[in-house]
């Protein structure tokens, strides 16, 4: 065996032990992890860990912070950002509220947002900022459901504050070319800010390269973790710029760790973004980061990406080779973890007005497939944890209804 097929081979073992610490992998092929996470057993085994320092009163506050600090340091890590870059934030939202309401900007400053791609959760934080006299863009995507880069360039002016995207839309699907948008933002002093619950975990960013300015994220999907944790990146080239409209101790710059201690009326704000970190953490979900961060970062972000989007192109060819129509593309830079079919906003959440959705949708819940229906289109994506075989299955499963219509 030569020495690429070695590394090869040892590096299949690796996701095959990855794979095999996800109990609901041994009773359903789960092709779903845009809608929600499976627990691995080490993260179960952390989330452990945390109720029994509760139950046995065998930890302190500090001890336990010390998984937020830890898990701070590895999702920053994963990004190439440095740790002081990163708050614990309880999901996207408190993320995308919390630059929203810390931007300083004057009556008639203006918000770039691509309404038709995004998730409502980063679309009411900017329809919230018209109360305070702020004009919200709203850029259309393209036809296929794609951001349209150019337009949401075009729409930038010299009142623009901030742009915000998703790294990857919820639905049909598609990678935005984020590094594009963030030169843009660069050279206009805008502040790009970034839904990426859909990429992180799943594929590789370089946050410093791509010169995102901010990027919120839960770990409730491709980060393994639980619901109500996650994380803000804040570039220190903004942090100076940005003062949270929230404020509790932890964001508070003191020579003390005690969270009880007050210091004087005059206070300074942390140097960095925990000044957006309020009150007490969701520790269980601290202990649920660190333990998947680990996971992941075993196995190289590179390499699930490299594998995700390959079993992702697959899934694509086979379906689309059975007469649905693909949202988005097998090749090129705009394919991501997500795989989706049907005619876009034919029905909405959870429902479709094509019938022979609605069909292939009922099969797959009876074969015990995961997946979902958005914007009426049968949606499926794909993680690390996933093989050739949930491929082969799902796509038989499709074929298998298909001819009985």
């Amino acid at each position: 065996m030569n020495i690429d097929a070695a590394a090869q081979s040892q590096q299949s073992q690796r996701f095959d032990r990855f794979r095999a610490g996800f109990p609901a992998l041994k009773q359903q092929t789960y092709l779903s992890i845009c809608e929600k996470t499976i627990l691995h057993d080490d993260v179960r085994a952390g989330i452990d860990a945390f109720l029994d320092h509760l139950a046995l009163a065998s930890t302190g506050r500090s001890g336990h912070e010390r998984k937020v600090s830890d898990a701070r340091g590895k999702f920053a890590r994963m990004m190439n950002v440095e740790a002081p870059t990163v708050a614990a934030v309880r999901n996207v939202s408190d993320g995308i509220n919390a630059v929203a309401w810390a931007m300083p900007m004057d009556e008639g400053d203006n918000v770039v947002v691509s309404a038709g791609a995004e998730h409502p959760n980063n679309l009411y934080p900017w329809l919230r900022l018209r109360r305070r006299g702020n004009e919200i863009r709203f850029v259309q995507p393209r036809r296929n459901g794609a951001l349209d880069i150019d337009a949401m360039i075009d729409a930038i002016d010299g009142r623009t504050r901030i742009v915000s995207c998703a790294s990857v839309t919820f639905a049909p699907g598609h990678r935005t070319d984020v590094a594009r948008l963030a030169e843009a933002c660069r050279k206009r002093d805008v502040f790009l800010l970034v839904d990426g619950v859909q990429s992180a975990g799943i594929l590789a960013h370089d946050l410093a390269a791509e010169q995102v300015d901010g990027f919120a994220t839960s770990t409730s999907k491709g980060l393994l973790g639980l619901y109500g944790f996650g994380f803000l990146y804040v570039s220190p080239n903004w942090i100076d710029r940005l003062e949270p409209a929230y404020l509790s101790r932890p964001a508070v710059a003191m020579q003390t760790d005690d969270h009880s201690a007050m210091g004087g009326y005059d206070y300074r704000l942390q140097p960095d973004s925990r000044r957006f970190e309020l009150g007490s953490y969701n520790l269980a979900g601290a202990y649920a980061a660190d333990a998947a961060l680990d996971l992941l970062l075993d196995l190289g972000i590179e390499a699930i990406e490299q594998r995700v989007l390959s079993l992702a192109g697959a899934l694509t060819e086979a379906i689309a080779g059975l007469g649905l129509a693909a949202g988005v593309p097998s090749r090129g830079p705009g394919r991501s973890p997500i795989v989706t079919f049907g005619t876009l906003d034919a029905g909405g959440h959870d429902f479709s007005t094509d019938l022979k959705i609605c069909a292939v949708s009922a099969a797959l819940t009876e074969a015990k497939v995961a997946h979902t229906i958005r914007r009426g289109q049968l949606r499926f994506s794909v993680h690390g944890f996933n093989n050739e075989g949930d491929i082969r299955r799902a796509a038989d499963c499709v074929a298998d209804a298909m001819k009985a219509q």
